[in-house]
């Protein structure tokens, strides 16, 4: 038994006890974006890989009227009864196991008395798609210990469509995807509008994969992830009507120049620029990482960063000097901010040797300047969604 689940079973002995049927536990990773920030949502491309991070779950029936949901990383347990429809719970962690239930009882999946008890090692609030690594381990665990016979991609669709109008977050389809389908040592490329999808060897060589944790909360996320989402759909319409198309994703570097001239409002020129610049960058990308190109790729992702910070305007601060530190260090060859924004992480490929020293500049001089202490991974990449095993506890 690995060390994760050897914890998470402590923790639901603890919780629940030893009385009762079978454990079966479950393992969702975590994904971080490589390139292609807020293009999924546009119906364009993405590029991010699964994590070995992620979200452990021990699911048991307890043969009582009563669901019952505690995580080992926040705060307070929920205890729910089973039902046709679900609210919304006091405590906003349980709303993404919660939503994934609503969506089972929503297609007529009788819910049994249960326990669930959650671990992960993914940093909170950090962007990381925790929710989704959440949602997904959930709905995973519910389609093998009820039977239901639900496909991968129902899953996807499923735990997007939690997020969407259970939680209230607009988010597009990759952080699913990329839970529901990510290989170790490869990036998933992934048009979001068709689905259609490949894998992408991840070979770095002598470079590493450092996400740093800007301990900025990113408070504004949901509230400015959809304000972002509603300006891209205006656009859609105001284009629709000279040129139709599904998704600013539709769009061409070479459509900027007479796009510009019929939107009336800078702020969305800006939202499409960044949209058409940054799917271009993910398809040069997919060009780069099989070829080991990572000076390359690098470039794209600093490009990407500065669209971020000023055609897209979700980055902040924090993420802007944690870029602008690492871009200033030797070794590194791109770096930039990833997630929904607003707080959270940046992803940087930097050279294996050239990781401690980065390391160490950031650590003396970032706290001085944000009052903030940074949190430093490397991970290697993970596998998509699994179960681990049954247990008796």
């Amino acid at each position: 038994m690995d060390e994760n689940t050897e914890v998470l079973l402590t923790g639901f002995r603890e919780n629940f006890g030893t009385t009762g049927g079978e454990v079966h536990v479950f393992f969702a990773p975590g994904r971080v974006n490589l390139i292609g920030e807020h293009t999924d949502y546009n119906g364009g491309f993405v590029l991010p890989c699964s994590l070995e991070y992620g979200t452990w779950l021990a699911i048991r029936f307890n043969g009582s009227d009563r669901i019952r949901m505690v995580s080992m990383n926040y705060p307070g347990p929920a205890e729910i009864k089973p039902r046709k429809t679900f609210d919304n719970y006091t405590l906003s962690w349980v709303n993404y196991p919660l939503g994934v239930l609503n969506e089972f009882a929503l297609r007529s999946f009788e819910l049994p008395g249960m326990e669930l008890c959650f671990y992960g090692d993914i940093p909170n609030d950090a962007g990381l798609s925790s929710s989704a690594s959440i949602e997904m381990v959930t709905a995973t665990a519910l389609n093998e210990i009820l039977l239901a016979g639900l496909s991968t991609m129902d899953l996807i669709r499923l735990c997007q469509h939690a997020e969407n109008e259970f939680v209230g977050m607009k988010c597009g389809i990759m952080d699913q995807f990329a839970v529901g389908t990510g290989k170790k040592n490869h990036a998933l490329f992934l048009n979001c509008e068709t689905l259609e999808y490949k894998m992408v060897p991840l070979i770095l060589k002598d470079y590493a994969l450092m996400i740093i944790n800007s301990g900025k909360k990113r408070e504004l996320a949901s509230s400015g992830y959809n304000q972002r989402r509603s300006e891209c759909e205006r656009a859609v319409e105001i284009i629709s009507r000279h040129h139709k198309i599904n998704y600013l994703g539709n769009l061409k570097e070479s459509d900027l120049p007479w796009v510009d001239e019929i939107l009336n409002e800078e702020v969305l020129r800006k939202r499409v620029r960044h949209v058409v610049t940054e799917n271009a960058r993910v398809l040069k990308g997919v060009e780069y990482l099989p070829a080991s190109e990572i000076a390359g790729f690098g470039r794209l992702m600093s490009e990407s960063h500065k669209s971020l910070k000023e055609d897209y305007q979700v980055s902040c601060p924090e993420l802007d000097l944690l870029v602008e530190m690492a871009l200033q260090a030797e070794g590194v060859a791109g770096s930039r901010m990833t997630g929904g924004g607003f707080g959270g992480c940046t992803v940087t490929f930097v050279k294996k040797d050239s990781a401690s020293p980065l390391m160490n500049k950031i650590k003396n001089d970032y706290p001085a300047k944000t009052g903030l202490q940074p949190e430093f991974f490397t991970p290697g990449t993970g596998e998509s969604v699994k179960k681990i095993g049954v247990f008796n506890i």
